[in-house]
């Protein structure tokens, strides 16, 4: 144990400028050298001047009154906010004594971006492991996890059936020396986000119109993203906390299944840690319009200019969004009118990582379409964009609705060996409420454990 670097705790990572003078100064260096353990101290929102990492989006690209505001994830230490989640629980486990140096060996179920999360931290943190994921997915990706020196373990299919990941991973864990950082329902993700990711957002916004939250918008995926908005509705009550999820794969709207191309969303479950009593709307986004909207934004050039987007502003953001951060874009864009929100109103949402790892998704898209000239990205830009509809968004503040959610997950996690009486616990706000309070108690064991080990 002694010789496990220990990062920082929950307060920490949402400011790091709580962090003593030598050690703020030393993560900043260690920027230069990706795999300095120094680096888990970089695991936050914010810029190096300290400021929350963000763009305000032009409103002649968004074609609404409203600001949309994205964070962005992609500076974080392995190229995506998830790399979050995947510390905290690792940190978690180690300061607990579940998680032993030399003894467990980890393992990761993802679909990507919390794959190389976890290759990344084990890498830093001196723990062997395995990413177990789809066999479809962007090939930046595997190489990625690969670079870290994560082992990978593919299972059948696309982003939509990682629930094959899961039943690899359950039975993994038969082996006692195995240990998952499991992201889809262990606590820790719910924790950094609330917390973290909660807290960046409502000081992202400060300043900026009314100063105040009116919706936040974000695809599940794992739905720890989504906690963020349990912080935001104690600060804001009015705001309105909104799940996408693929039009092709619309398990959370109605129970559908299907196959789709926003990697990171969409899993067909509703994950154990989504808290659906603070989900207030689904809405559903064509995943072909996401990847098709990345390479407008990334290759459209002086060709918006008509619309009056600069050729400078476009390729400023070029390197900012993936697929899913597009997808969480045009979810904002429809929610700010379908709430009709005006000028003063904030739509937040988050970019999860940047481009980085996409160049094979434009290059597969480009095979798709016989064309993909400056006509035909003027032609995306305005359909996807500022035609953005209203259509297939739900309400889900109804009972029924909440009931359904709650009888999904049921259905999904109730084979994994999970008992009713817990996920029954999961129906009253108060369960919610004390699993974010463990925030409070890790906070200082993780500080201790540091102290020990730098004694």
């Amino acid at each position: 144990m002694s010789k496990l670097p220990v990062g920082p705790n929950y307060d920490e990572m949402f400011n790091p400028n709580i962090l003593d003078e030598k050690t703020r100064k030393a993560a900043l260096k260690a920027k230069e050298d990706e795999l300095d353990p120094m680096n888990l101290f970089n695991i936050n929102w914010r810029k190096a001047d300290g400021t929350i990492n963000k763009v305000i989006l032009p409103k002649a690209i968004t074609g609404v009154d409203a600001n949309i505001v994205v964070l962005l994830g992609k500076d974080f230490p392995s190229g995506s906010h998830k790399v979050g989640p995947a510390y905290a629980t690792l940190i978690e486990g180690a300061v607990d004594g579940t998680i032993i140096p030399g003894k467990h060996h980890i393992l990761g179920p993802s679909t990507g971006n919390f794959g190389i999360g976890v290759a990344y931290i084990c890498n830093l943190m001196k723990y062997d492991a395995t990413v177990i994921m789809p066999d479809t997915m962007s090939k930046e990706r595997y190489k990625r996890i690969k670079q870290y020196g994560a082992k990978l373990d593919l299972t059948p299919g696309t982003e939509s059936d990682v629930i094959l990941t899961l039943e690899k991973t359950h039975e993994l864990c038969k082996d006692e020396n195995n240990v998952a950082l499991a992201q889809f329902e262990l606590m820790p993700n719910y924790r950094f986000h609330r917390h973290v990711t909660g807290q960046s957002a409502i000081e992202a916004i400060k300043n900026i119109g009314n100063g105040r939250i009116a919706s936040f918008v974000s695809a599940p995926g794992s739905a720890g993203t989504l906690a963020a908005g349990d912080h935001i509705k104690k600060v804001f009550p009015e705001a309105k906390i909104v799940a996408l999820e693929p039009y092709e794969c619309s398990t959370l709207m109605d129970g559908g299944r299907g196959q789709h191309r926003i990697e990171g969303i969409g899993d067909k479950m509703c994950t154990l840690i989504h808290n659906v009593l603070n989900t207030d709307f689904i809405a559903l986004i064509k995943d072909d319009d996401a990847v098709r909207g990345l390479k407008v934004l990334r290759d459209a050039g002086d060709t918006l200019e008509t619309y009056g987007i600069k050729k400078e502003t476009l390729a400023s953001m070029r390197d900012y969004f993936g697929v899913s951060g597009i997808c969480n874009i045009i979810g904002a864009i429809k929610m700010a009118k379908h709430l009709n929100l005006g000028p003063e109103d904030n739509v937040i949402t988050v970019a999860t990582d940047g481009f980085d790892r996409y160049d094979s998704v434009i290059e597969d898209l480009e095979t798709r379409y016989l064309e993909t000239s400056t006509t035909v990205l003027k032609r995306w830009f305005k359909d996807i964009f500022l035609k953005a509809d209203t259509d297939h968004i739900a309400d889900t503040r109804t009972p029924e609705a909440k009931n359904r959610l709650f009888k999904q997950k049921e259905k999904d996690w109730l084979p994994f060996g999970y008992k009713q009486s817990y996920l029954n616990r999961m129906k009253s706000p108060e369960f919610w409420e004390e699993e974010y309070h463990k925030v409070f108690h890790y906070n200082e064991k993780i500080k201790a454990l540091r102290k020990k080990v730098e004694a």
